[in-house]
């Protein structure tokens, strides 16, 4: 059984330790993300202010992983 996942945009706030990232969501809610990837991506560097866009998962909504760069 999979969850839904959900697509949202944000902007990177803070760059946290262990390659987390704090984004910005809706300009008030705040979550933690990471890059998600494996081998067949690319290396992308991340910076504050970058707008990015993230996938939520249902059971927890203050996590999340970064998919792209805008």
């Amino acid at each position: 059984m999979t969850s839904a996942v959900r697509t949202v945009d944000g902007v990177i706030e803070a760059q946290l330790p262990s390659g987390l990232y704090r984004v910005a969501i809706d300009g008030r809610q705040r979550i933690t993300a990471h890059v998600g990837g494996g081998p067949e991506r690319n290396f992308v560097r991340l910076l504050v202010g970058d707008r990015v866009v993230v996938e939520l998962a249902a059971r927890d909504l203050t996590r999340g992983r970064i998919v792209s760069k805008r």
